[in-house]
């Protein structure tokens, strides 16, 4: 008994003990990571998503953002980005990308991207980091949003780079604000989440999912408007209908002018 009591007072007796106790610690970490992942999330081939989805990374993203996500001097790193990062970027046609550049354009997807293979890529990239989920289901139904609500948010987060009607418009550095005609629910969505290219985020300690459904809802319903008084003009507002009505006024009074000075000269 004293002989185990005069190596617990040895001065390397902590460090032992503590290198112990991490060595215990990180072989239960990962015993319980690998046998808590839910049953349900493996493909319909039966293969795990997230090692499906390393695959895929390998092949089509590891050129720009490395082999293990890291980043490289042509696309930066993903671990925390989180999967509604991938889902937005991938089902929307941004990545992978043709040509770095300023921005990614929204393009059609790539041949091999398919629903199932997004869900396993985001499985990957979830599953190096943590980050921003796919959302749930109950968050993109407009019909529970609130349109006037959505409006409100809409024009004191959103208005200063996609204006009121979500026509986008030009940014700094070459970058722009695209126009919001085309994206999906779950892709406007995931757009607040992750704030991709210039776009802030809007976590949902700044924009909850409520509050984003009634956004969604807002962008929506300014789809279904109309222009019955004649052109849009863009729906930029007053600046584009005031330099139209400026260049056609000028116009028609310039063409008057000639006319009726055309017409003096030709009376005896």
């Amino acid at each position: 008994m004293s002989r185990i009591t005069a190596r617990r007072r040895h001065p390397l007796a902590r460090y032992a003990v503590l290198i112990f106790a991490l060595a215990i610690f990180g072989v239960g970490y990962t015993t319980i990571a690998k046998f808590s992942r839910p049953a349900e999330a493996t493909l319909a081939t039966g293969q795990d998503p997230v090692a499906e989805g390393k695959n895929l990374f390998q092949a089509h993203c590891s050129s720009c953002h490395g082999l293990s996500a890291e980043g490289t001097s042509t696309g930066p790193t993903l671990i925390g980005v989180g999967a509604a990062a991938v889902d937005f970027q991938v089902s929307s046609g941004r990545m992978p990308a043709a040509n770095p550049g300023a921005q990614a354009p929204r393009k059609p997807t790539a041949p091999w991207v398919t629903p199932e293979k997004i869900e396993a890529l985001a499985a990957y990239v979830q599953s190096l980091g943590g980050g921003p989920t796919v959302p749930e289901e109950k968050w993109l139904d407009a019909s529970l949003g609130s349109e006037a609500k959505g409006g409100e948010l809409f024009r004191a987060n959103c208005i200063q780079c996609h204006n009121w009607a979500g026509g986008g418009g030009a940014l700094t550095q070459g970058k722009y604000a695209p126009a919001l005609n085309a994206p999906s629910e779950k892709q406007i969505y995931e757009a607040m989440a992750t704030g991709p290219q210039a776009m802030p985020v809007f976590n949902d300690s700044t924009i909850t999912p409520e509050q984003k459904r009634d956004i969604i809802a807002y962008v929506k319903g300014v789809r279904e408007q109309t222009d019955p008084g004649g052109f849009g003009l863009g729906r930029i507002g007053p600046v584009t209908e005031g330099l139209v009505a400026w260049i056609v006024g000028i116009s028609v009074l310039a063409l008057a002018a000639i006319w009726i000075t055309a017409k003096k000269r030709q009376k005896p």
